[in-house]
């Protein structure tokens, strides 16, 4: 297997992302790799998904680069070397674009863990990633909420 020396991590610092987050830098603590923390503020108006991420309207670049430096220090923390990125554009190509130029060995994002009509309406960057990366991609599902009564 080859060595996994740069971990891209694709995270819009959401409490929903927090398992994306902690797979990552437990990864990268483990294997001696540089973690890249990517955060995208994308024009979509849809939610975003766990940790694959688009910022929704209430985020900025402001928001988005403190969630981002909010996770590296909590990796550098963990003994990682962490640094990180906020790109503009489509979340999905945006994360596949980042971990090409920065060249990444693993990308890990989160998944929200929809299924059928739910994943049909919403989309996927998570699925995105994974079908047009050129590296192995780690999809982590989110944390489920319970129902709302």
């Amino acid at each position: 297997m080859p060595k996994i020396e740069t971990i891209l991590l694709a995270t819009d610092g959401s409490a929903a992302s927090e398992g994306a987050s902690g797979e990552a830098i437990d990864l990268a603590v483990q294997v001696g790799a540089r973690l890249l923390v990517v955060s995208v503020l994308g024009a979509s108006s849809r939610p975003s998904e766990a940790s694959a991420e688009t910022a929704g309207p209430a985020d900025s670049r402001d928001s988005l680069t403190n969630k981002a430096q909010a996770i590296v220090q909590r990796a550098k923390a963990a003994g990682a070397d962490a640094t990180f990125l906020v790109w503009d554009g489509d979340p999905g190509e945006a994360i596949v674009a980042a971990a090409d130029s920065e060249n990444a060995d693993l990308i890990v994002v989160g998944s929200h863990g929809r299924s059928g009509v739910s994943r049909f309406l919403i989309g996927s960057v998570s699925d995105h990633v994974v079908r047009h990366a050129h590296c192995p991609v780690m999809v982590v599902r989110g944390k489920t909420e319970a129902p709302k009564h």
